[in-house]
């Protein structure tokens, strides 16, 4: 179920808020040259036509499946998870949106049915996950591009595999990149529970790292302490705690930190920074409070603290092939060369062409960096030092279900959809 990037290889309309036409009353696409024939079949896939609540405006559809070109996979989707940015992106409120209708989902993992001829990195059987975001990973399956694709090790948990390429990735490149961390040493962050903050809890154990991890109250509490604690965290405290005087006996016994992991913004923030140690830097990779970053000219000044951001689609960009041409992501254009399956001409005024590239991410190339990344946190994963997040299986027609508790506060179990 992957279409955002390939909306099951269709051209969709250009106007925005157009539907897309039931299968009912589609029409075979035109043959095409392929190696590992199938006839076109029905997909179904959540789309949205507009952007609003993902709980009004996503819909169970029935698609057709392209048939498969000579440089195509035909993947069936396994699990699809529901992440904070998918939500975002349907909302309309991310850094890079899909032209519309769009299939939802940036993450996932399926496995191979069919390549085409000219297919060498993949065979039938491999699992793989999206080589970049906007594939379009809520639905049953699809025919994506090889180079659109990465393999993944079929002995790892589904879960894991499921969400391997979004939050490890995240956590894994904070934590490496912008402080020189030696174990022993010291992180904060703040939305400790959240994928990203698990997954920063068990690398940094990996790495020798101790990890104070922050938590809003909540009623169970004691019950997410003691997960994250097994995961292993060292130190959990509410927002309420930390910004108690108490606060600077416990840095008397605990090395101050030298990184902040900042997922909320607002007084959250603040408070990350003010226990940071001189010299260090404040990382935020997301916006939950939906509040500015606020800090104090006398951080800055007799600190010397450092604010940075971190975004992995940019971070792909600039070590994809081609980096050094100074193009942001946020302004790059489709690639023109993504494959599109023949559509009738009433399919290409029906359904805006940037669908099929995945409008929502550029289509820039997949650099060795971020495959040798998916294989050490793969490695991570067999060693049993990474393990998913809290999840929740939902079968794709409880779509619904699924959406509104990944919307609901207090909820720390991921949503995966599952095919």
């Amino acid at each position: 179920m992957w279409v955002c990037g390939a909306l099951c290889r269709t051209r969709a309309p250009a106007q925005l808020g157009q539907r897309l036409l039931p299968e009912s009353r589609r029409r075979r696409p035109a043959s095409a040259s392929f190696s590992a024939s199938a006839e076109p079949s029905r997909v179904r896939a959540l789309v949205y036509g507009h952007h609003g609540d993902p709980a009004k405006v996503v819909e169970l559809k029935n698609l057709e499946l392209a048939a498969v070109g000579g440089s195509d996979v035909h993947v069936k989707m396994l699990a699809a998870p529901i992440n904070p940015s998918d939500i975002n992106m349907i909302q309309g409120n991310y850094g890079l949106l899909p032209q519309l209708p769009a299939v939802g989902g940036n993450e996932g993992v399926g496995q191979v049915v069919a390549v085409g001829s000219g297919v060498t990195g993949v065979k039938p059987g491999d699992w793989v996950i999206p080589a970049n975001p906007g594939l379009g990973t809520w639905r049953t399956e699809a025919v994506f591009g090889e180079e659109e694709l990465i393999t993944v090790p079929s002995d790892i948990p589904l879960q894991s595999a499921a969400t391997l390429g979004v939050n490890p990735c995240t956590a894994y490149r904070m934590l490496v990149d912008f402080e020189r961390l030696r174990p022993g040493d010291s992180i904060i962050q703040n939305a400790s529970n959240s994928g990203v903050g698990q997954a920063v809890i068990q690398i940094a154990a990996a790495r020798g790292l101790r990890t104070i991890n922050v938590l809003r109250d909540r009623p169970d509490l004691q019950k997410l302490t003691d997960r994250l604690k097994n995961l292993g965290a060292n130190h959990v405290v509410t927002e309420e705690e930390l910004r108690k005087p108490e606060m600077k006996s416990f840095f008397k016994d605990v090395p101050q930190p030298r990184l902040a992991l900042n997922c909320v913004g607002g007084k959250s923030s603040t408070e990350l920074l003010r226990h940071l140690a001189p010299g260090g830097t404040m990382v935020t990779y997301g916006g939950m409070a939906k509040q500015p970053v606020i800090a104090s000219v006398s951080q800055l000044i007799f600190k010397d603290l450092k604010l940075r951001g971190f975004w992995l689609s940019q971070w792909k960009k600039d070590h994809s092939p081609g980096a050094d041409s100074g193009e942001d992501c946020r302004e790059r254009q489709p690639s023109k060369e993504n494959k599109l399956w023949n559509q009738p001409a009433w399919a290409q005024i029906l359904l805006p062409p940037s669908l099929a590239v995945g409008s929502a991410e550029p289509s820039f190339g997949t650099s060795d960096q971020f495959k040798e990344l998916i294989l050490t946190l793969c490695d991570l994963i067999r060693r049993g030092q990474l393990t998913a997040p809290a999840c929740s299986e939902v079968p794709l027609q409880d779509y619904l279900c699924a959406l509104e508790a990944s919307t609901q506060p207090f909820v720390s179990s991921k949503q995966i959809l599952t095919m």
